[in-house]
């Protein structure tokens, strides 16, 4: 049997896809399902089209990746440095990392309401948000990837007469580098789920707000497709990191 190709496999998943939705469509109008129940995809696709066209999802959409992408930088750096300082210091680790987990422990979902009261209503709490949900996965991933430098390497270092921050910037960083670029991947993902859970509490503008309003308006539809572009904007980062992550390795691993 001969290998599937990159090419098959996409043909694959979009048929797969079109059988779904065919499935989901023909059930819908068989089982004569309520619209508020559960909308047919070719409703939903007149309410995405619709909002595209007059221009009503576009606002919310700028609102949701602003929060997302200053969420994402804030807390990855933090997460990034984090990491870094606790793998290159025994004491920072030992007193700091408890802490860090018990931040972690806390649902975000109940800091919103906390944040809200603090900031206000708007991007600042929804950011906040996105920020803390996104710190962890780069700071474990950051520790774990410099404390996985071989020692008979590190010990090279020393003989040569390497600084610490010599060691750091031209050993340690890019034997992490794909243990980094993995939290990146998860950050990115769960950056979307935080700002969409901050845009349920405290925000007006952003395609949670949009979900939330078109609950109480009983437009189902108009919610699977704002449930649409946050996946899609989803797979876009998520296919972006991908793409980083090529370009950053490709140095190392000589692949193109």
């Amino acid at each position: 049997m001969k290998p599937t190709t990159a090419l098959q496999a996409r043909l694959m998943a979009a048929a797969l896809l079109l059988v779904l939705l065919a499935a989901w469509e023909f059930t819908v109008r068989r089982s004569g399902l309520s619209a508020l129940v559960l909308p047919a995809p070719s409703a939903v696709a007149a309410a995405l089209w619709n909002g595209v066209a007059t221009g009503y999802f576009w606002p919310h959409v700028r609102a949701t990746l602003s929060a997302l992408l200053l969420g994402l930088v804030g807390g990855g750096a933090a997460g990034l440095l984090m990491g870094v300082a606790l793998a290159e210091s025994v004491l920072l680790e030992r007193v700091l990392r408890p802490y860090v987990v018990v931040s972690q422990v806390v649902p975000k979902l109940a800091l919103a309401p906390l944040f809200v009261l603090w900031f206000g209503f708007g991007i600042v709490p929804t950011a906040l948000i996105t920020a803390l949900i996104c710190f962890f996965p780069l700071m474990e991933n950051t520790l774990t990837g410099l404390k996985h430098v071989d020692p008979s390497r590190l010990q090279l270092f020393r003989m040569l007469g390497a600084t610490r921050g010599q060691t750091l910037l031209r050993l340690k960083l890019p034997v992490a580098l794909p243990f980094i670029l993995a939290g990146l991947r998860m950050a990115v993902v769960l950056a979307l789920v935080g700002a969409v859970v901050g845009e349920f509490i405290g925000a007006s503008h952003g395609l949670g707000a949009v979900v939330i309003a078109s609950q109480g308006m009983m437009d189902t539809a108009l919610m699977f497709a704002a449930l649409f572009l946050i996946a899609l904007i989803g797979l876009v980062l998520y296919q972006a990191t991908l793409l980083l992550e090529r370009w950053l390795l490709t140095p190392y691993t000589g692949n193109p």
